[in-house]
Order: structure tokens, then sequence, then C-alpha cells
């Protein structure tokens, strides 16, 4: 499996990969302004110091795919980066963003120490044209209408296009309107590509547009799904955090409260170790082996 360096410059650099530590990717949905984006840079830093954890910060500067036109779409690419910039220099932190224009990548791909692909536009050829000329890592999320074996065509496109530095990610699967369900097969199968694979477990307890303009949650089960992936041998867990989510301007049915956020880090971190212990003590024939 490759292992993917997230990090340039003088930012702290994280290895994702097979027999690595598990990796967090974290932060608010959207970028709602400097002041909170540094805020919640700072405490999730904290939390990752106590858990012994490595992580990416994570936030948008355009929220592209919103369903209502009124909804929040985030500080936009030129202010955006620019916030990102400062959360790098600030905390030492690599960060990532998505982009779902090609027009966005350059730049993008000039503050990001990890350019994500959403999860719609995840066959787009332009769009995976575009991130691998950033020549960043790429966070690849699998389509909620994928296969996890279909990914495997949307990683050659971005290694036609010289991209080997690929992380792929589950955010559940469509089942029916409104509704997601998750396979923890998905992992095993999208390792097979020899890349590693990230688990998104904010976005898989989403129930999409179910309340007419925005999507509702279930964040009950974030720690189920956490610990089950964890148990399956992810290399990284992406999860959207705020200190408070009913006002949140993105997503705020879904982001997990970051309160409960140094518990569940504390618990993927100890079964994903646990994972790959039982890899070296009883050997690829009996535990899956990357």
């Amino acid at each position: 499996m490759h292992t993917v360096s997230i990090g340039y410059g003088k930012v702290k650099k994280v290895k994702v990969g097979a027999n690595l530590p598990l990796v967090f990717f974290g932060g608010p949905c959207a970028i709602e302004s400097k002041t909170h984006t540094l805020s919640m840079a700072e405490k999730i830093s904290e939390i990752c110091e106590r858990v012994g954890i490595s992580w990416v910060f994570k936030s948008c500067y355009d929220k592209d795919c919103r369903s209502s036109i009124e909804s929040f779409h985030g500080a936009g690419v030129e202010a955006g980066l620019k916030i990102l910039d400062d959360v790098r220099e600030q905390f030492s932190v690599p960060v990532v963003s998505d982009f779902s224009d090609s027009s966005w990548a350059k730049a993008t791909g000039e503050v990001c120490d990890l350019v994500q692909v959403p999860a719609y536009l995840c066959r787009q050829t332009s769009i995976l044209r575009a991130a691998a000329e950033t020549k960043r890592p790429v966070h690849l999320k699998k389509g909620q209408f994928m296969s996890p074996w279909n990914m495997k065509n949307s990683v050659r496109k971005l290694e036609s296009f010289g991209c080997n530095q690929i992380i792929l990610a589950d955010r559940g699967t469509f089942f029916g309107y409104s509704q997601l369900v998750n396979d923890m097969t998905s992992f095993p199968i999208m390792k097979k590509s020899g890349y590693p694979v990230c688990f998104d477990a904010t976005h898989s307890i989403q129930l999409p547009t179910s309340m007419g303009d925005i999507s509702g949650g279930q964040r009950e089960f974030i720690p189920h799904l956490v610990r089950a992936a964890s148990a399956c041998g992810i290399n990284a867990l992406f999860m959207e955090v705020h200190d408070n989510p009913k006002d949140a301007l993105s997503d705020a049915n879904t982001v997990l409260d970051i309160k409960y956020l140094e518990n569940i880090l504390y618990q993927a971190k100890r079964i994903h170790s646990l994972h790959l212990e039982l890899i070296d003590e009883l050997g690829a024939d009996n535990v899956h082996k990357d």
C-alpha cells in the first residue's frame, strides 16, 4: 500500500498508510469566520495533543453543493484560503479543503497540504485532472451512488494524470430516499486499489435533504460507526466538528459536538491499535492485512 505524506513547509508532516497510527481529519464543515476557525483549530489541536493522534485541519471555503440557494456557502475562495493559511501558520498543522470548480484547484493547492474531491464529483474527469495538477495528495470521497469496487476507475484517472498520493473515503451509500448506510466491506475492497482508506463518520449519519431544503442527521450513531470502522482497519478518520452544532452555519444536524471529540478519538485510536496488534500477532491468514 502507498504511504501518503501530507504537509509541506514548516507544518508537522502527517503520514497515512499501512501499519501506521490512525490519523484524524477534522474541523468545522464550513469556514464561518476567521475568529471561529482559529478558535476551533486551537481547541482541536489541544484535544489531539492529549489523545496523542496526528491530525489535519479540515474546513471548506465554499460549500457549492448546498440544497438551498439560501444556505450558507462559506467565506469564499480568497478569504477562505487566507484563513486556512493562518491556521497552518499558527498551529503548524496541515490543512485540507475541497473544491467544486476546477478553476479553484490551483489556488487551493497553493495553500492546502491535501486537496479533497467531493463525493458528488468523484467521477468528474475535469475535477480529478485539476486535483492531480495541484501536485498535492488527494482525498477522494466515494460517491454515495458508487460501489467501492468502482472507485478504482477514479483512482486510475488520478494516476493517469500523474497523482499517486491518494486517500479513499467512504461516507455512506444511498439506501432509498434520504437515507445512507455504511457497508464496512468498503474498506478492504477500496484498499485493493493500493491506497489508504478513510471513514467519514459525520457525513455517514446524514439524512440527505430529509428536512425539505436541508439535511437531517442521526448524530447518536457516530460513536458506533467509528468503532466499527476502526476495527475494520481504516487508516484515517474524518469528522466535522463544531463547538455549537445547533448554530453551525453548515451541516448543523450532522457535525459532532466538540465536547465528545476527545472520547471518540480515544476509542478510535485504541481500537485501531488493537487491529494492528492482531495483524502482528495472528498474521495475514487470520486477520485482514494491508
